[in-house]
């Protein structure tokens, strides 16, 4: 692999900007410094930023079973167009990844097709508590396990208490899951589906799926991470009351208990159902604005970690039905950058915050070997932006599977140039090389 030196370019790393040479050789990083003599590929960078590749902690590229909405290859390669050059995939696919043999089933899909690193969490159901604890022999290798305390695509709600103290107390990685409580959103159902009838829309969404329904339901997951000392992390935080939950106390990598945030819910209120429906219906709702502001403010206190996408594509077609038949979730990973980089620049937070939320953070809270840093040694994963530059959304450059993105006509104030995985260009002004594939995530245990 020929080596590529990254001249006079900002790196934005552990929470510093400094402008310096980078050598990637070998597939990682080898030198950092003020100037580089080596001889190879120059790329310059003069004006532009190196950051560490976004690891984006919940995706759903939707194989096997729902590939007519994506696969791994398409999603991946969209992730790398957007800076992001890891991902950690959910178990809701047809069939579930519910026990070793469909799991490792997409840790091959993923090794034959995946152009960004790669790894998939195993699933929980009611009733598959000890093929879970399995996975306790491949913690090294897998990125966790998932568990649908709320509504799900498929099966997989998990209500069944024994489940759930079997799992809390027993599995050896960390627990993924996603809140919200069953019963609440039932209820909520009835009672809007009385006053409605069918005129229920996309902005009744954050009602049936309302804020009681997501802290009743994180509440009882940290209750159970708590009395077993297990590693819990919550995903996609919507609310402002579930933050009272969560702690700055600690630094990150002491934290048992940790949580995320979504870019959408970062981005997107309530108000916002009126001109996009069911564009931005997504599991748990996007609320009204006081809540927005206050996942930012977790953000910035660090009460939340890590910012995700949980990219979930769906059809247009399906996207168009009727409320209750249209299904939940956006396409977000290729544009998930792009959204922070707009917030930097509005000044929402410093690029150092949001590195450190997309790529440091990540790594540290999922004990990912040698990744989410620019440090020697490190795998060269890293994102080459341009602030000067812009990215006018279109059909013609997104690159999902479903063909669609609510960001769609919309133009964000800085552009991806460069993507590299494992020091690979895999991604440059447009053009991608798949010569070279991604790698299996790797964790310390």
């Amino acid at each position: 692999m020929q080596n590529v030196i990254i001249k006079n370019i900002s790196v934005v790393n552990e929470g510093v900007t400094s402008v310096q040479d980078v050598l990637l050789r070998n597939g990682r990083i080898e030198k950092i410094a003020a100037q580089i003599g080596e001889t190879g590929t120059e790329i310059n960078g003069e004006g532009k930023y190196l950051l560490p590749g976004v690891i984006d902690d919940q995706v759903h590229f939707r194989e096997p079973g729902l590939t007519h909405k994506a696969n791994i290859h398409s999603e991946a390669r969209a992730a790398v167009a957007g800076g992001t050059t890891s991902f950690m995939e959910m178990p809701n696919t047809k069939p579930e990844a519910v026990t070793q043999e469909r799991l490792e089933d997409k840790y091959d899909i993923g090794a034959r097709t995946s152009l960004a690193n790669y790894s998939f969490f195993m699933g929980v159901s009611n009733d598959n508590a000890e093929e879970v604890l399995k996975t306790n022999a491949k913690k090294d290798r897998v990125a966790g396990v998932k568990i649908f305390m709320g509504s799900s695509t498929g099966n997989m709600l998990v209500d069944n208490f024994l489940t759930l103290e079997k799992i809390f107390s027993e599995t050896e990685l960390l627990i993924a899951t996603h809140c919200e409580d069953e019963k609440i959103i039932r209820a909520n159902m009835e009672k809007y589906k009385q006053e409605k009838g069918d005129n229920l829309s996309a902005a009744d969404h954050p009602l049936i799926r309302n804020e009681e329904a997501c802290f009743e339901s994180s509440l009882v997951a940290v209750q159970f991470a708590m009395k077993h000392n297990s590693r819990l992390h919550i995903l996609h935080i919507s609310t402002e009351k579930e933050l009272q939950l969560f702690s700055n106390l600690l630094p990150l990598k002491e934290k048992r208990i940790t949580a995320e945030v979504c870019v959408h819910h970062l981005w997107f209120t309530a108000d916002d159902y009126t001109k996009y429906g069911n564009l931005i219906k997504c599991n748990p709702a996007i609320k009204a604005p006081h809540h927005r502001e206050a996942l930012w403010q977790g953000l910035l206190d660090d009460k939340l970690d890590i910012i995700a996408t949980d990219h979930a594509p769906h059809t247009w077609d399906e996207k168009q039905q009727a409320y209750l038949q249209a299904p939940s979730g956006v396409p977000l990973v290729q544009h998930s950058l792009l959204m922070m980089l707009e917030q930097v620049k509005a000044g929402r937070f410093s690029i150092e915050k949001m590195v450190q939320k997309m790529s440091h953070a990540p790594a540290d809270c999922f004990r990912i070997r040698e990744r989410g840093y620019l440090r020697e040694g490190y795998h060269a994963d890293c994102v080459i932006v341009d602030l000067a530059a812009s990215t006018t959304v279109d059909k013609s450059n997104i690159h999902y599977h479903c063909g669609w993105s609510p960001f769609e006509g919309h133009t964000f104030p800085a552009a991806v140039t460069h993507t590299f995985v494992n020091g690979h260009l895999a991604y440059e002004n447009g053009t991608f090389n798949e010569n070279q594939l991604g790698q299996r995530l790797l964790f310390n245990a």
